[in-house]
């Protein structure tokens, strides 16, 4: 399966560090040469505030390093993401998935993710 992805947070780390959570056509997924994976700096937030919070146990440079290292893409949050933001449907308030949703329709990427509150909106979605 070839394509362009975008991991939600918890994919992300999975990904790189416990991928036997993940179904085998996601794995099979990221591992084909021939599909782009791309981490969002909302992910690298949500994951610095979550574990300066206590709410998850995570070693961020680590999963940077190893998110360079799989040669996973950087995306960085940018203006027309935050416009597409604006126009989402208020399905759920969690601002890093939205901003996740805005990026994946403004860049043409599938989220891969088993959130359903996601699969909600109009993005396509890899997981099952």
């Amino acid at each position: 399966m070839s394509g362009r992805l975008l991991l939600d947070t918890y994919v992300l780390i999975w990904a790189l560090s416990a991928p036997r959570k993940l179904p085998a056509r996601v794995v099979a997924a990221l591992r084909d040469p021939d599909t782009d994976v791309h981490s969002s700096a909302a992910s690298t937030w949500e994951i610095a505030i979550k574990s300066a919070l206590g709410k998850i146990r995570a070693d961020l440079p680590a999963i940077v390093r190893a998110a360079y290292a799989a040669d996973f893409d950087e995306l960085p949050i940018t203006v027309a993401h935050t416009e597409r933001l604006r126009l989402l449907p208020a399905h759920h308030r969690d601002p890093f998935d939205r901003i996740l949703i805005a990026q994946a329709l403004e860049e043409h990427l599938t989220i891969v993710t088993h959130d359903r509150t996601i699969s909600i909106y109009e993005v396509p979605v890899l997981w099952t």
